[in-house]
């Protein structure tokens, strides 16, 4: 079991795995991520599953992360935790204009965002790596 200090570490390493997998699927499958959110913003059931998971993963995040202010890494995290929690309620109160909004930014610069996501991931398993 993890120590409590290290929680926020292996958050983070956990988030940088996603972060990098979801990239390299983006960048090994160009215009994905836009059909997914085209797929979002159509099915009211998806979107509404979507909205609870991302809710649900955003309140443990906040939850479990133990809160430090003299740790960095610690309040990046929980600030993650406690933006997932919002975006998982506007997504079920505004999904659809939301993800309309949010397919037109990522359709605009695919490959800029899969990069982006690639380069955050890298620096989050990082940061967790040398916290061990």
């Amino acid at each position: 079991m993890a120590q409590e200090s290290d929680i926020s570490a292996w958050i983070a390493l956990f988030m940088g795995l996603y972060a990098l997998g979801a990239a390299m699927g983006e960048l090994r499958s160009p215009g994905s991520w836009a059909v997914m959110l085209d797929n979002f913003e159509k099915g009211e059931g998806l979107r509404f599953l979507t909205g609870i998971v991302v809710l649900a993963l955003g309140a443990a995040i906040y939850l479990v992360n133990p809160y430090n202010s003299a740790d960095w890494l610690s309040v990046v995290v929980t600030l993650i935790g406690a933006g997932m929690v919002l975006e998982g309620v506007v997504i079920l109160a505004w999904g659809r204009p939301f993800l309309h909004f949010a397919s037109l930014l990522l359709g605009a610069v695919n490959r800029v965002w899969a990069l982006l996501a690639f380069g955050i991931g890298l620096v989050l398993i990082c940061v967790a790596l040398l916290r061990f």
